[in-house]
């Protein structure tokens, strides 16, 4: 912050140097010290500089360089009753106004939003974003918001500018009628609502709103594990073959903690069919419900025969016992079966077990 430099009596030179990020307004300080007719006023890019007398809104500079006099500033001089000529020092409160935006600036529901989805019915929503915020109207923002403040930061009426923003994206998100499932998809737009809904009453402040962001509209915790139960079902699919699958799998596995539900399943169905039996104080069954039918048992591979370069089969290992107890397969038999890798010697695959249960030849006499 300058506060200018001292000649004699008077001020010379008014300006001010933002080092920080969050003032908007600075009050040029004057310490008992007139302000001297043509001093010179230093306003930079990105502020306004606002002359207030005698608690009046006198005259409002953009950037530039200015001699204070009569010539540039008739509304103070109106006030002052100057005649043209007189040089006498005046006294005014100086304050310097940012006007650059204000970036990053948060806002978010602090209670749910009750609105009522064409698909869910009535829900309760809640949303936050950013916002950027910069003075339009330097005159109206000191009148209006500012008053005789110091010292005024951009945290002084964020929280207003909030309660605005909540008020309209209420209102929008409730008269949206946008099912809760494609909000997500219509952000911009519903943030382009909010932003000219709230535009007329942020201008009554002297501010605009460049930009306004909508980051996240969510449903309650309870609710979205609800959705995600709903979405797993329909992942899911045919939840009788999931379950059917999911049997299969446990009856694979007896130790995994699927096996342990089909174990639970089994014991369910015995205690059901003793019930159907009359149970074991031969009390008659109040329902019937038939057990559910087993999975079906695996299918047995079946084998082809490479016999003088064509191929025979295919065989079921009954018909192949038979064949190697007659000798017409041996162990260096080419085989194959779907699922394996070319052709094999029958030795050399699960057969082998085959040729175990052929008796060697007998003996020679």
């Amino acid at each position: 912050m300058v506060l200018g430099f001292l000649k004699g009596e008077f001020v010379d030179v008014i300006s001010w140097l933002d080092d920080t990020r969050d003032t908007m307004v600075w009050r040029f300080e004057r310490h008992g010290n007139a302000i001297k007719y043509g001093a010179k006023l230093t306003v930079r890019e990105g502020q306004a500089a606002v002359f207030i007398h005698e608690g009046q809104l006198a005259d409002v500079f953009g950037p530039g360089l200015y001699l204070l006099e009569t010539n540039n500033m008739p509304i103070l001089t109106t006030l002052q009753h100057w005649d043209h000529g007189f040089q006498s020092p005046f006294k005014s409160e100086i304050y310097f106004i940012n006007t650059t935006r204000f970036n990053n600036l948060k806002w978010g529901t602090k209670n749910p939003i009750m609105t009522r989805d064409p698909e869910f019915g009535p829900v309760r929503l809640r949303a936050f974003g950013t916002y950027s915020m910069r003075v339009a109207d330097p005159g109206k923002f000191m009148t209006e918001i500012v008053g005789t403040d110091g010292e005024f930061t951009s945290d002084e009426i964020s929280f207003q500018i909030r309660n605005v923003i909540l008020q309209e994206v209420s209102r929008v998100l409730a008269q949206a009628n946008i099912p809760v499932l494609d909000m997500a998809a219509n952000t911009a737009d519903l943030g382009k609502l909010i932003t000219a809904a709230i535009a007329p009453k942020i201008a009554d402040y002297g501010l605009t709103l460049p930009e306004f962001y909508i980051e996240n509209i969510s449903l309650p915790e309870e609710v979205e594990k609800v959705l995600d139960k709903r979405t797993s079902i329909g992942i899911a699919g045919d939840l009788n073959k999931y379950m059917q699958f999911n049997t299969a799998e446990g009856m694979a596995n007896p130790n995994s903690a699927a096996g342990s539900m089909v174990g639970m399943g089994v014991g369910a169905a015995i205690g059901a069919g003793m019930a159907q039996q009359g149970g074991p104080w031969g009390a008659p069954a109040a329902t019937h419900t038939a057990p559910p039918p087993p999975p079906p048992a695996p299918s047995e591979p079946v084998w082809h025969i490479a016999v003088d370069g064509e191929t025979t089969g295919p065989f079921d290992r009954a018909v192949l016992t038979n064949m190697a107890a007659s000798g017409r397969l041996g162990r260096a038999s080419l085989v194959w079966t779907p699922g394996q890798d070319g052709w094999k010697p029958a030795g050399e695959t699960a057969l082998s077990a085959v040729f175990a249960m052929v008796p060697p030849p007998p003996p020679k006499g």
